[in-house]
């Protein structure tokens, strides 16, 4: 693949062997049978990931890389999706049935991919891969933190999220201008909220638009009521708040009348 095709990609492909391992091992292939990789370029991880006891897929927009695949790992070929994950439905491949997700991501899509294994999480019961790592970071921290935020929240709600090592530029080509990260998403025993999921995803968003403000200033558009804004968790700003304050937050609006 050229290195033309590669930045227009945003992605920076992997050439270390050990660290692809190391994310491959990242996996604890409990409960799916499936494993789909997202944007694999010339397969790197990919080897790895074909040695597991699971069904390994792939989805990848670059003919190149596509072209490269067949050739090279002939058993995938009739599982590789020539697509874009995020506007392709998986489920035209998997069928309702659970699959992990795992990918050295392009920088420039990273975030999008996450939300859209949100929308899946129903079927994604495990999530790796690497990151440009303040995003890894942003991802996996927790209230307090300058970093913490949307992805922040919205991730923590359905996932746990653990930051497993730094991979620094030159494990790369073309190699990036910052250090990546790799992380894994764990799905939680009880994933459901105990709350409207649309309404606390809005809340959340809400929330963080106006990050310096307090919650009192950020809600304004909710309109509510004077009773329940002069509850103590409206003087807070959104990154003080913690997931499950959050879902609080959204009980509260839910019956607010």
């Amino acid at each position: 693949m050229s290195v033309r095709a590669k930045k227009h990609l945003g992605q920076h492909f992997l050439t270390d062997e050990s660290v692809a391992e190391r994310i491959a091992d990242s996996l604890s292939l409990e409960g799916y049978e499936h494993v789909l990789e997202i944007g694999p370029g010339m397969g790197v991880l990919t080897k790895y990931l074909l040695e597991k006891d699971t069904t390994t897929h792939v989805i990848e927009i670059d003919t190149e890389s596509v072209d490269y695949l067949k050739a090279h790992y002939l058993k995938l070929a009739p599982r590789i999706i020539e697509k874009d994950f995020l506007k392709f439905d998986l489920n035209s491949v998997f069928k309702g049935e659970p699959f992990a997700i795992i990918g050295n991501f392009p920088y420039n899509i990273s975030s999008q991919i996450v939300f859209k294994a949100l929308e899946l999480r129903d079927q994604v019961p495990e999530f790796a891969g690497m990151f440009q790592k303040e995003v890894a970071q942003r991802i996996c921290s927790k209230e307090g933190n300058k970093v913490y935020g949307i992805l922040s929240v919205l991730t923590q709600a359905f996932y746990d999220a653990e930051y497993l090592f730094t991979v620094p530029p030159g494990k790369f080509n073309p190699p990036p201008k910052v250090d990546s990260g790799v992380l894994k998403l764990t799905r939680k025993a009880h994933f459901k909220l105990p709350c409207d999921e649309a309404l606390f995803f809005r809340t959340v968003k809400t929330a963080f638009q106006q990050r310096r403000k307090t919650i009192r200033n950020s809600l304004k558009t909710f309109n509510l009521s004077d009773n329940l804004k002069a509850s103590s968790i409206f003087g807070k700003r959104p990154e003080q708040l913690s997931v499950s304050e959050f879902i609080e937050l959204t009980q509260s609006i839910e019956t607010d009348s």
